[in-house]
């Protein structure tokens, strides 16, 4: 087994902790995780990856032992693309491939969208083409029942204690609930997940990108083509994002190939990581 170390990286005037694998002589690879997680959720990835890459997941800002900034405008899409940017640029690469699930999926959605010359592919799990959610978010009734939650995090103070309460159970619950191998979501974990989502200022940044997701800039925001190779996995057994907002993705990424796992949740790549791993290595080519 692999086992990743960790460093501190200052990127976009942020403190980073990332857990990283690998020979840094090799070609980077970017691993951003998604809500209510941290770079720990890539555990089952590191050592596949790390024999043709230098593997680096952040925490990104707001999570883990990164810092956290107070102000909610400082989670705005336009600053999480930037720490895209300034990652790649402090780990001193040109390029990556970048990875991305959930909301680290949104956010390699967009900083794909504005700078595609840093990307040599993209593999997002999980987390649909901002544009398909957002029309999603107006045309699918069912999408907006399914995306309760994120109406009820703009609510202030009260997210926050519901999420905490119990010792963290909700977010225990998040994983626990949804998840299609409770093995990979044993004790250990979910206590590292609830240490990770109980840090001082932890739980509010983490939230704090859904108070900002709905600003004018996202919401009309002008998306491209982008003819960077793109690869979409996603878990059939989402409870949070149905598969078909995948239609109409090869309208941006016209480059665009989908790996559907039948067997896995919204966790995807600690549901199926054998499968992921496959698809991952498939696409990326070894050694």
């Amino acid at each position: 087994m692999v086992t990743p170390t960790s460093r501190f990286v200052e990127a976009n005037g942020i403190r980073f902790h990332c857990l990283v694998a690998g020979d840094p002589e090799k070609p980077l690879v970017l691993l951003l995780h998604g809500f209510p997680e941290f770079s720990f959720s890539w555990r089952y990835q590191f050592e596949m990856l790390s024999k043709s890459h230098y593997v680096v997941a952040p925490d990104l800002r707001g999570y883990g032992a990164t810092a956290k900034p107070a102000s909610r405008k400082a989670y705005q899409m336009k600053h999480l693309e930037d720490d895209v940017y300034a990652l790649i640029a402090a780990l001193g690469y040109p390029s990556c491939v970048l990875v991305g699930h959930d909301w680290g999926g949104a956010v390699a959605w967009a900083a794909v969208d504005r700078k595609p010359e840093l990307f040599e592919k993209l593999v997002v799990m999980n987390c649909p083409h901002p544009a398909r959610f957002t029309h999603a978010l107006l045309f699918n009734v069912r999408q907006v029942f399914r995306s309760w939650y994120m109406f009820f995090f703009q609510l202030p103070k009260l997210p926050e204690w519901w999420l905490s309460r119990g010792q963290f159970a909700n977010i225990k619950r998040a994983f626990r609930g949804m998840t299609t191998r409770p093995e990979a979501f044993g004790p250990d974990v979910l206590d590292a997940y609830a240490r990770n989502a109980a840090q001082p200022g932890a739980l509010t940044a983490m939230l704090n990108y859904y108070r900002a997701m709905f600003s004018p800039a996202n919401l009309f925001r002008k998306w491209r083509r982008i003819t960077v190779p793109t690869l979409v996995i996603w878990g059939e057994q989402d409870a949070a994002l149905g598969v078909e907002l995948l239609a109409g993705t090869h309208r941006y990424f016209p480059e665009l190939s989908i790996r559907k796992i039948p067997n896995a949740s919204h966790w995807v790549q600690q549901d199926a990581p054998e499968e992921v791993n496959a698809c991952l290595e498939g696409f990326l080519g070894g050694d």
